[in-house]
């Protein structure tokens, strides 16, 4: 019983902070004018919806906690670049670059596409998706509608300098490239080193054509613990519950070098400030020590089929788990609104300074 109280207790302050920090921003305007958003499934919220690709969300189960259902998010509800725009006090989400028009594209868009990776033809199994360089180049073409609304490249420049620019994208080129020897033959190419540091190299010329274009701000997001997702557990892991070292060990050598990126373009390019954000850390946190988060079902998805709710993510039309809540994983990979929250809000204002490096978002924003 006690823990029950506990637990309630747990997910009862999170929620009064997350309304506190909700409704502070109401009144006011955005912590910046806006936000641009790079990534894959974690944060797409509807660019693949008219791709031909099986990486698509625009259907029940999916969004059946977001007010206007089934939008394209791989989540229940709010993903974590939803969380950081209601944070940042946009009283909107950002658009998906494919239905983005006219002023609103000032309040920046998200290019990011499920299946999507550093690397070009990572994830080309799960058919059309748009590539960090291809994410880039729309960027870019939206940079010249910009110019155009605020009527020169001075005012374009001084108002896209102000903005964030997150980006998160390495996790498929894992999952659905050197990971997948069947399919692709990196991983007989090149040791996990050799490869984390092709994917920085592509990864680091992408940055350099933002900051080209007006970026000056970046969150860099660390790849999570993809040896510990329902899919992997469902697949590899003996009992299903412990991760999948090889493929954690990989992740690892990538963070560790993506956080040394940041060092680089923050020495290197004049008047960018970019920070890492340590989404492997946080989420094995929350892993580790569920029942602190109020989550009970870490191994597992909400939706979803095989081996316990893990190796295929939710079916059209499928009856999800009531407690959602409860659970850290809403499919076979991605987070819970609930687990995005938490994630969310350590990125905004980190707990330890493990969380964030070299400054939490808060920060960066009032730069």
């Amino acid at each position: 019983m006690e823990g029950y109280y506990k637990k309630r207790h747990v997910v009862f302050v999170g929620l009064i902070l997350e309304l506190m920090l909700c409704f502070r921003a109401k009144g006011e305007p955005p912590q910046v004018p806006c936000y641009f958003i790079f990534g894959d499934s974690l944060v797409d919220n509807g660019n693949n919806n008219r791709l031909p690709s099986l990486a698509r969300a625009d259907y029940f189960p999916y969004g059946i906690d977001f007010p206007q259902g089934p939008t394209g998010r791989f989540s229940n509800g709010k993903t974590a670049v939803d969380v950081m725009a209601e944070i940042l006090g946009f009283d909107h989400y950002i658009p998906p670059y494919s239905d983005a028009v006219g002023e609103e594209l000032l309040d920046g868009v998200n290019y990011a596409s499920a299946a999507a990776g550093i690397r070009e033809e990572t994830g080309q199994q799960l058919g059309d998706r748009i590539s960090f360089r291809q994410q880039v180049q729309n960027h870019r073409r939206l940079v010249s509608r910009v110019v155009n609304i605020l009527g020169g490249e001075e005012m374009a420049a001084n108002h896209l300098s102000r903005c964030i620019y997150s980006i998160g994208l390495g996790g498929n080129d894992y999952l659905n490239n050197y990971f997948m020897p069947l399919s692709y033959p990196f991983s007989r190419l090149y040791t996990p080193d050799q490869f984390a540091d092709d994917l920085i190299d592509i990864y680091s010329k992408q940055l350099c054509l933002l900051y080209r274009y007006g970026a000056r701000k970046f969150v860099l997001n660390g790849v999570g613990p993809v040896g510990c997702t329902p899919a992997e557990l469902a697949g590899s892991s003996p009992d299903g519950r412990t991760c999948i070292g090889r493929i954690n060990s990989a992740i690892r050598i990538f963070n560790r070098k993506l956080t040394s990126l940041v060092d680089r373009i923050n020495g290197n390019l004049p008047g960018v400030t970019s920070i890492y954000t340590n989404s492997y850390g946080i989420l094995l946190d929350i892993l580790y020590n569920p029942s602190s988060y109020g989550f009970r079902v870490t191994n597992a998805g909400c939706c979803g089929v095989g081996r316990n709710r893990g190796q295929i993510t939710c079916l059209p039309g499928e009856d999800p788990c009531p407690n959602r809540d409860e659970y850290v994983f809403w499919d076979a990979f991605h987070p819970t609104t609930a687990a995005n929250a938490i994630i969310t809000r350590r990125f905004y204002r980190r707990r330890t300074f493990s969380d964030v490096y070299p400054m939490d978002v808060s920060t960066l924003a009032q730069l």
